[in-house]
């Protein structure tokens, strides 16, 4: 029953974590209710069962105070909660409480009378429209009382979908035969232990980025995180099987999270073999934009995956407030790292290995060191090359193409590439695709389109998908031989023929061919693609950067990328439009190439 238990859940994870600040055990403390009904009778039975002494809870209803030997209005619910008392006012039951809940009607409660209550005061008011007291009242009362609702324009609002469907959730999936105390319980516990990490960049985009940290303000999780299935169904599943009712026990709990965060995720499922192999080995990564909120949230779940140690870019004392001001728990040179490039203990051997790249094109050894200091892509690329980290992220901060040039300067170039390129992946409703080249090559040759292809073929194959590659171009087998890129794509495609004979691709061809085998047979039956294309080369950077942001937008997609291609080191270049859910996933890429390039290294 949803305003019953829901509502006593939620209220039990808010009184946890307001006895967590105020430093009460409720084993101790004094509750009065307002309100006796269904929902208030679940609230006091589920904090009783988390350890609230009965002798130590009062509850009046619309006839007064319930007491031993009140006849009018009682029931055996009621009875539960009689006490063997001479008082009769709810004045008088406030002296010295430390928890007012209300679930009852508005005003019951006026300002003076919290004067009478325990020092640093809990407050449930949760009638609804208007509740018992106005919060603006309360504090005026008692300003450092905690505070909480049933009303979304109020800090801590009770509200029962944070608990529901993923309490249903876990019972169904271990096949629970009943939803016992336990369970309840455990999604207490995890609705209260949430609320205390890290708001996510979902939560701060749907308030705004006006979401603090867990506090007086913040005591329970917004109904926005993505984190409720994934934290409360384990725990309730759990639950189940520790209590002997569920009759379906789940035997990989990592399958069954990861299954979970495909409701939430969909690029989950798409990422799991590159998040699999993430995991056996992680590596040393450095986030260049390391000062940064969307950092340090991705860097969170990073650590919280064991995907990777991460190696954070920035001023010390400014990433260190941050997470403070964030309230992540992480430790410094324990979970992570950081490199202040105002203070950098591998300043020699960079600015060093910079002037031999470089010192023929101007930077002498003065300019060297100047640039190592302000330059922090630069920096975090000779990082990467030293030794010092195995894999580089960077570019949600300035621009994509001033990122790559400065890359460009300290990364070489894989054998037979004669130019970096990149990579799109777009998750849609309809299937995911891979888009190249999105963001850096600008009109690419019929060689370096042939390169591209076959570089493109290997990064789709790590991803555990078949490749079936379509060069695009406006001439469909020949139609329009005077299309600029037919001849370049007629050319290309000989060469990928010599190169990889059994890569599935073809072209040049219009993109409804390549994504309807119907329409390609009616102009190509002895096409040697088959099925629907999967990825699609573009014969310019304009026509792919354009068909990746339409398709993105008009699809509903989910993207991942830019992945770069063609470089030797690890490093990868994003875009400002990154998320903390795409920088996760280019973290977990990065270990995967970094893990292949230390193969590679050691099979010289």
């Amino acid at each position: 029953h949803d305003d019953q238990h829901g509502t006593a859940i939620i209220v039990a994870a808010a009184v946890r974590n307001a006895l967590h600040l105020n430093g009460k055990d409720i084993k101790k403390i004094k509750l009065v209710a307002s309100g006796a009904g269904a929902a208030s009778l679940a609230c006091l039975n589920l904090l009783v069962e988390m350890g609230l002494p009965r002798k130590n809870v009062t509850v009046f209803d619309s006839k007064g105070m319930i007491y031993k030997g009140r006849a009018k209005g009682m029931d055996k619910y009621k009875a539960a909660y009689a006490m063997q008392s001479k008082e009769r006012t709810m004045l008088e039951a406030l002296d010295g409480a430390d928890i007012f809940l209300g679930l009852s009607v508005a005003g019951i409660i006026k300002p003076d009378d919290l004067k009478l209550m325990a020092d640093a005061p809990i407050i449930l008011a949760l009638a609804n429209p208007e509740p018992e007291i106005l919060p603006e009242k309360a504090l005026s009362a008692r300003p450092n009382a905690i505070i909480a609702t049933g009303r979304s324009d109020y800090p801590n609002q009770v509200n029962n979908v944070l608990c529901f469907p993923f309490l249903f959730r876990g019972a169904l999936d271990v096949g629970a035969t009943v939803i016992n105390e336990a369970m309840k319980i455990a999604a207490v516990d995890a609705i209260a232990s949430l609320a205390k990490r890290a708001p996510t960049e979902e939560v701060d985009m749907a308030y705004g980025g006006a979401i603090s940290t867990f506090g007086p303000e913040n005591l329970i999780p917004k109904p926005f995180d993505p984190r409720l299935i994934t934290e409360i169904a384990p725990a309730v599943a759990k639950a189940a099987m520790d209590s002997g009712v569920a009759t379906r026990p789940i035997k990989d709990w990592e399958a069954y999270t990861d299954q979970l965060s495909e409701f939430v995720y969909r690029s989950g499922s798409l990422m799991k073999p590159i998040l699999t192999q993430a995991k056996l080995a992680p590596k040393r990564v450095i986030y260049v934009e390391g000062e940064r909120r969307l950092t340090l949230q991705a860097v969170l779940q990073v650590v919280n995956q064991k995907l990777a140690f991460p190696v954070l870019l920035g001023r010390r004392e400014m990433i260190l407030n941050q997470i403070n001001k964030l309230g992540i728990k992480l430790k410094v040179d324990v979970d992570f790292e950081i490199i202040d490039p105002l203070n950098n203990q591998h300043f020699k051997p960079c600015w060093q290995e910079y002037h031999k790249l470089m010192g023929r094109q101007g930077a002498t050894p003065a300019n060297a060191k100047a640039t190592i200091t302000s330059n922090t892509t630069i920096l975090g690329s000779l990082l990467v090359r030293l030794g010092f980290a195995d894999a580089m992220l960077v570019g949600t901060v300035g621009t994509f193409a001033k990122h790559v040039s400065n890359v460009s300067r300290v990364v070489g170039l894989r054998d037979g590439v004669s130019e970096l390129a990149s990579m799109m992946v777009l998750a849609l409703p309809t299937g995911t695709f891979f888009l190249s080249d999105t963001h850096v090559s600008s009109n690419p040759n019929a060689k370096q389109l042939a390169n591209l292809t076959i570089e493109v073929a290997k990064e789709v194959q790590r991803f555990g998908i078949e490749p079936k590659m379509a060069l695009l171009s406006r001439s469909n087998f020949g139609s329009r031989r005077s299309a600029g890129s037919a001849k370049k794509i007629q050319k290309a495609m000989a060469i990928i023929r010599e190169l990889a004979p059994d890569l599935q691709v073809d072209g040049e061809m219009h993109a409804d061919a390549a994504l309807s085998e119907k329409l390609r047979f009616l102009s190509m039956p002895d096409s040697t693609l088959k099925g629907r294309a999967n990825t699609l080369i573009m014969p310019r950077g304009d026509a792919a950067h354009i068909a990746y942001n339409l398709l993105k937008m008009l699809g509903g997609g989910v993207s991942i990328g830019p992945i770069l291609i063609g470089s030797t080191l690890p490093i990868h270049v994003l875009t400002n439009s990154t998320s903390v859910r795409g920088l996760v996933n280019m973290t977990a890429l990065a270990v995967a190439d970094a893990q292949a390039h230390q193969r590679m290294e050691g099979n010289k």
